[in-house]
């Protein structure tokens, strides 16, 4: 062999070495299974009661989650739950989520809180197996279409909502005093009918039968206007009516708001009524989002296959997690049918959402919920949150976030103690 070309093949098979170091070392070390020894929660109080997870191993490396709030998680995810992954290989998350809802839920839990709580305790996974594998949770979830995940930004309603210029001013608040550079806002479109107040008197109303007037109509497209008219014609902006209204006023306010061009309007209708929701979907050309308090990929699959929405709006700690969010939507993105992501989760539950987000073919933008000025302190984060309302997904371990103590232990819930 002339001495070049040996050369040559001795450097290759030497860099080939230095090369396949990291995975050879990685291979070694999981020879060695990691075994999870405890799970813990604590509770924060924030925007709500946020319960957040971790997930201890032999190995001294830990995991953070969150599932959505509520009352009974916590005690769901200590008593019943975590018996149920100690002694077990963290890597094996859809194993552990699936033994989870087959062995504390009966026959198998396909909703409430059973769900909630597994969600968080699948989201800790991700964030342990990313940090032993040593690659952002994303990768793990089939790798990213993006890097960037979109957020729009919820209002809640303005101080008086009978009053245009109340709408006006809201609209025109969240576009000048905008510091993460958000491009698309939801607005509360169920607070304009004065029938949402249950001691008003105005003929044809009742509390309890979902009516709306035509004076409702014209009242919340009115507002909605001066909203469309503030903003511009580049910010988009949701409506949002919390299943509200029975099908035929929905048709009705829908077709009314159509010139207006909404990003969406969210939930007129119950999102189980699928018929009902098909009725509407096929009588506007406004787009319908829905879907927040579905579980599971069966729990959305009659919604998709019926095509009774423009958009599936995913509550991702709460649906199921990571891999069962990523399910659904790629379902959805079967029918031609793209997904969003409802969100009153703390930073962790949010990180985590939108790695799930960047996973997904067909997903568009990540809602932000009710804000409070510490909420992006309570993890660490390289730079701002948000920039130019978008969320960067950063290339670290896990989610690649920490808690920070100091927050946390500032704002735990009353009777918690931080989890150590």
């Amino acid at each position: 062999m002339p001495s070049n070309r040996r050369n040559f093949l001795q450097h290759l098979a030497a860099g080939a070495c230095l090369f396949a170091e990291p995975y050879r070392t990685l291979a070694q070390s999981l020879r060695k299974k990691v075994k999870i020894t405890d799970v813990k929660c604590m509770i924060v109080r924030g925007t709500w009661d946020w319960n957040l997870i971790k997930i201890e191993t032999d190995a001294g490396i830990s995991g953070i989650g969150e599932a959505y709030w509520g009352p009974g998680v916590k005690d769901l995810v200590l008593t019943q739950l975590k018996p149920l992954v100690i002694g077990e290989d963290p890597l094996n998350v859809d194993k552990l989520y699936h033994k989870m809802l087959l062995m504390s839920g009966g026959a198998g839990a396909i909703g409430g809180v059973t769900i909630t709580a597994a969600s968080g305790i699948e989201i800790a996974l991700w964030d342990l197996a990313g940090r032993i594998l040593q690659t952002p949770v994303c990768n793990l979830l089939g790798g990213r279409f993006r890097d960037r995940v979109r957020f729009y930004r919820t209002l809640q309603a303005p101080s008086n909502p009978k009053e245009v210029s109340s709408w006006r001013d809201q609209a025109a608040d969240a576009k000048t005093n905008n510091k993460y550079g958000f491009t698309a806002f939801k607005f509360q479109g169920d607070n304009i009918p004065v029938s949402a107040d249950p001691t008003y008197s105005e003929p044809g109303h009742d509390f309890y039968n979902k009516a709306l007037t035509n004076r409702d109509i014209s009242r919340i497209v009115t507002k909605m206007e001066a909203v469309r008219t503030e903003l511009g014609p580049v910010i988009d902006f949701a409506i949002e009516n919390h299943w509200k209204y029975d099908t035929s006023d929905a048709i009705t306010l829908l077709n009314a708001l159509e010139h207006l061009q909404p990003m969406w309007v969210e939930d007129p209708l119950p999102p189980e009524n699928t018929d009902a929701l098909a009725r509407l979907a096929r009588a506007t050309r406004t787009p319908i989002c829905t879907g927040e308090n579905l579980y599971g990929v069966h729990g959305f699959r009659t919604l998709i296959e019926s095509q009774a929405c423009a958009g599936v709006h995913i509550d991702i700690p709460k649906s199921g997690g990571l891999l069962e969010s990523k399910r659904i939507s790629d379902l959805a993105d079967m029918w031609e049918i793209w997904t969003a992501a409802h969100n009153p989760a703390s930073p962790v539950g949010t990180i985590a959402s939108a790695h799930a987000a960047a996973s997904m073919r067909g997903f568009r933008i990540h809602e932000l919920a009710k804000w409070i000025d510490w909420w992006p302190d309570l993890v660490t984060h390289e730079g701002p949150f948000w920039k130019d309302g978008y969320f960067t997904i950063e290339d670290k371990p896990g989610l690649g976030v920490e808690i920070n103590p100091d927050v946390a232990k500032a704002h735990l819930a009353p009777g918690e103690t931080w989890w150590g």
